[in-house]
């Protein structure tokens, strides 16, 4: 794992913590605007909290174990998993994967006893935690929008989510796109692009980034 994979690895982790943390923390009272800022306070080291060692965790794929890799720092294994048991959806590529295999592993090791089961459908990969009724799922989407196969190829729809519905009735969602976007030749998996009747080869892939997030984001 070379250095940018070890750093884009450190930053995933500490905007879901944080993300989590401030959504966390607000379900526990009314909320009020800015009772959560996550850009004000500052950190406070408790050794009281467990650690999870990656090496040892069944979850998580060899590729994606950063303590393997030579991670120095550990202060990001040190939270209270157990006030994360909601249920959290990770949409996006593997990057995506990568943050939802370890949240998994630091949820399993602080409730380790916990009944766990694992459920695959589709695009979507589950791991619940019976006792709590909560899960923790990866639903793969590269782009959020849809690419389809239709007769004369495949076509990447700049304004197409069918898949939205599963993502109701979940607590958190973590969502990440942009790695594949710029793929081209055999690793790219689609042939046009689409937006509303229009079909084209190609457009610029930074105006197809905006164009699918704005349909993502409403």
């Amino acid at each position: 794992m070379d250095s940018r994979a070890i750093t884009s690895c450190f930053h995933f982790h500490i905007l879901m913590i944080l993300s989590l943390l401030c959504l966390a923390n607000s379900s526990r009272k009314p909320w009020h605007e800015n009772s959560c800022n996550m850009y004000r306070g500052s950190w406070v080291h408790d050794i009281s909290y467990p650690l999870y060692d990656s090496s040892a965790c069944h979850f998580i794929r060899k590729e994606f174990d950063c303590l393997m890799y030579g991670r120095p720092d550990h202060l990001y294994l040190q939270f209270d998993g157990q006030d994360f048991l909601k249920k959290v959806m990770y949409v996006g590529d593997s990057l995506s994967l990568n943050t939802f295999q370890s949240m998994v592993c630091l949820l399993h090791a602080s409730v380790p006893d916990s009944n766990i089961t694992r459920n695959s459908n589709n695009s979507v990969t589950s791991v619940i935690f019976q006792d709590y009724g909560v899960s923790v799922s990866h639903f793969h989407s590269p782009y959020l929008v849809d690419v389809e196969k239709e007769k004369f190829g495949r076509i990447l729809k700049l304004d197409s989510i069918k898949d939205g519905k599963t993502w109701k009735d979940i607590d958190v969602l973590v969502f990440y796109s942009w790695g594949w976007w710029f793929r081209a030749g055999p690793q790219q998996p689609w042939d046009y692009i689409q937006e509303g009747e229009a079909i084209v080869r190609d457009m610029d892939r930074r105006v197809a980034f905006q164009k699918g997030l704005t349909t993502w984001a409403k």
